[in-house]
């Protein structure tokens, strides 16, 4: 039974292996969580001939405790907020707005740095496949999930090699399907899954996502 990838990549071809009924369909769209996804989520796009684009999502943390999440915004301008935190913190909303415009202008950044502010990926009735390269927690995937719904895809599918057996849980109840290759009976980590988890650079990113769109221009 395996318990690692060698990495990122081994892991995405391990994981596309298990979306094959995805393959060549004109309404998938894989989109990466970056950076780590983005390595998987590169393999998975080639071995299923579908585009590759990447969903930036980040944590609305609470101030002074960062770990806290009072919600999240993603790509597409779209904000999705944690009610219970906020109310029973009681989170004015001038600290709400002021987390937000800060994150905000974090995506903006690495939306610039990634895609050279190319418009925001069309979701709309497509068949999205949302990939990280392992989920813990599961926040930020489950705002992912949240963000897209509210962008109108038509399908979610959460792919993952690796997830926390009490987070894949949380996740089946929020996306249409959840694909993943390993759940460790004890997880204290993405890393543990991997014998590499070295750190994807910003130029990783540009790359894979170069590489992916000259394919598509390819095939189309």
């Amino acid at each position: 039974m395996r318990t690692q990838f060698r990495d990122r990549d081994e892991a995405g071809r391990l994981l596309a292996g298990k979306l094959t009924a995805y393959a060549n369909r004109p309404d998938v769209l894989v989109l990466a969580l970056p950076r780590g996804g983005v390595p998987v989520a590169a393999q998975v796009a080639r071995e299923l001939n579908a585009p590759l684009d990447v969903f930036v999502v980040r944590k609305l943390g609470f101030p002074g405790h960062p770990e806290l999440a009072m919600g999240a915004i993603a790509t597409g301008g779209i904000r999705v907020l944690n009610p219970e935190v906020i109310i029973s913190l009681q989170v004015p909303d001038d600290v709400i707005e002021a987390v937000a415009d800060d994150e905000r202008n974090e995506i903006r950044r690495r939306e610039r740095a990634y895609r050279n502010d190319l418009p925001s990926p069309e979701v709309r009735e497509k068949t999205v496949i949302l990939v990280d390269d392992g989920i813990a927690t599961g926040s930020t995937m489950i705002a992912a999930v949240a963000a897209l719904r509210q962008l109108e895809a038509g399908r979610i599918v959460v792919a993952t090699p690796t997830v926390a057996a009490t987070t894949l849980l949380q996740i089946c109840e929020v996306a249409d399907d959840v694909v993943t290759v390993i759940v460790p009976e004890e997880f204290y980590g993405v890393g543990q899954s991997y014998e590499n988890f070295s750190q994807t650079t910003d130029d990783e990113v540009r790359e894979l996502l170069d590489e992916s769109n000259h394919r598509v221009t390819r095939v189309l």
